[in-house]
């Protein structure tokens, strides 16, 4: 099984299948995600494709996650505009 480290070109990582959120901006500008075959997330900007891709193990995907749900990260953004 592949092990990959952080920063890693993304286009490295063989046979990810990436995708987005469906709340992403009309333009694609987002954060895209691959589930890793061992269990690992990695994350990359959309657009940069090929860029370095951060990867994450399950238990720090699941710590985000639940901090994104409890509204933690809101701070980090301003107001969304439909």
């Amino acid at each position: 099984m592949m092990q990959y480290d952080n920063g890693v070109p993304a286009c490295d990582i063989a046979d990810a299948a990436w995708f987005k959120s469906s709340a992403s901006t009309a333009t694609g500008n987002c954060l895209e995600a691959a589930a890793l075959p061992n269990g690992y997330v990695a994350l990359r900007n959309s657009r940069f494709p090929a860029g370095p891709a951060l990867v994450f193990s399950p238990e720090e995907i699941a710590a985000f996650l639940s901090g994104v749900k409890g509204d933690e990260f809101d701070r980090l953004v301003g107001p969304v505009r439909a």
